[in-house]
């Protein structure tokens, strides 16, 4: 049974919403929220409290009378019934709806009869790992989930073998109990959740031993995603029906399987297309060569033309990643590093020497006895 406050709490200070969001930016928040506090992604105890209090306030938020409540300062949720707070005989105040009833004569204060004990059931996240060649070309992926399903049991109904929920003798069936308050209107009949059945109008004398009347157990099955070509890091796969079953056996929401990209030893990725560096000696960035590239998933002949520059960027085009949407792939990008030897034997330094002769580039040697730092320095201390 869900206890409440005396103070209105704010609904949409918990989902973090403005008071003129639209249903469509509440039901983003929740979901968002809803993500990040599940049982099955945050195990936190404090999470899961945190969990319910979203899921309170998705409730209030999405129904158009209570949200009325709550913008007229209420609390649907509250002893009583919305507006008077604390409850029945504790104030002059009562629900807005009770206030209506006052002037038009309506026997209750709501009338919508009792809730079904059946439920949806709420949506589930799952995060896997994949590599760089599993998201470029898919995968189908083995996953474990723990999420609830149907009690086998008792098929959902939560009663005992042999035994039904039968009619709650507290409210007759109607889910709601009236009560009496005195106001400055006058006499007013107000209507609120009934405790013994929590509002579905019926009770469970004998539990199902296995669910203990909830209608539904956790457990653990495997299942294979099928991870279509082009995903993205952090791109979400939704699975319907695949979440959690709901309360009573209710229908099951979603599952959305949330994709990690592990960093590849050689390419990095930018959408679609996959960049890397390659190190080329200078003799070949000055002459021009061919080389061999292996990409994710062929080998590829690359020129690299006479005279190339450092950091120059060569395009393979279309061998990069698939477009998720579409036909085509991404390009292929490298980025040359041009190596300069850091040591020669003295025949390459000589022909090394000849060639910059030959263009007209003479360079200082350096000695033994130091470079020109060396001899400036000398001159300067007057050596």
């Amino acid at each position: 049974m869900r206890t409440h406050d005396a103070v209105a709490k704010d609904y949409y200070g918990i989902l973090g919403v403005a008071r003129d969001a639209s249903d469509d930016e509440i039901k983003r928040a929740y979901r968002k929220l809803a993500r990040t506090y599940h049982p099955d992604v945050n195990p936190d105890p404090a999470a899961q409290e945190r969990f319910k209090e979203i899921n309170i306030a998705y409730e209030v938020l999405s129904d158009d009378q209570k949200r009325q409540i709550v913008d007229l300062g209420g609390d649907p949720y509250a002893p009583g019934g919305g507006l008077g707070g604390p409850g029945p005989g504790s104030g002059p105040f009562v629900g807005f709806q009770d206030i209506m009833d006052a002037f038009f004569g309506t026997a209750t204060a709501s009338g919508r009869g009792p809730r079904p004990r059946t439920r949806p059931g709420a949506d589930a996240i799952l995060r896997i790992e994949l590599d760089l060649a599993e998201t470029a070309f898919g995968v189908e992926a083995p996953v474990t989930v723990d999420t609830a399903v149907v009690c086998s049991s008792c098929a959902g109904a939560g009663t005992a073998p042999g035994t039904s929920a039968v009619t709650c003798q507290a409210c007759g069936g109607h889910g709601q109990v009236q009560s009496v308050q005195r106001t400055f209107l006058g006499q007013v009949v107000s209507s609120r959740p009934c405790v013994a059945c929590q509002g579905t109008g019926t009770t469970i004398p004998e539990p199902c031993p296995t669910c203990a009347g909830d209608g539904r157990v956790r457990t653990r099955r495997s299942m294979t995603v099928k991870i279509p070509a082009g995903v993205e890091d952090g791109m979400r796969i939704r699975l319907g029906g695949h979440g959690e079953v709901g309360p009573g056996g209710g229908p099951p929401g979603d599952l959305y399987v949330e994709i990690h990209e592990r960093p590849h030893d050689v390419f990095s990725r930018k959408g679609d297309d996959l960049h890397c560096r390659v190190t080329v000696p200078m003799t070949a960035a000055a002459l021009g060569t061919r080389l061999t590239i292996k990409t994710l998933d062929s080998e590829e002949q690359l020129e690299v033309r006479p005279g190339t520059q450092p950091n120059s960027t060569l395009r393979l085009r279309g061998r990069g990643v698939p477009h998720l949407r579409g036909t085509g792939r991404g390009d292929l990008y490298l980025h040359l590093d041009v190596r300069t030897p850091t040591k020669l034997d003295p025949e390459a330094e000589r022909l090394l020497r000849e060639f910059a002769k030959a263009r007209g580039e003479e360079v200082a040697q350096l000695t033994k006895q130091g470079g020109f730092f060396s001899r400036v320095r000398d001159a300067f201390n007057g050596h």
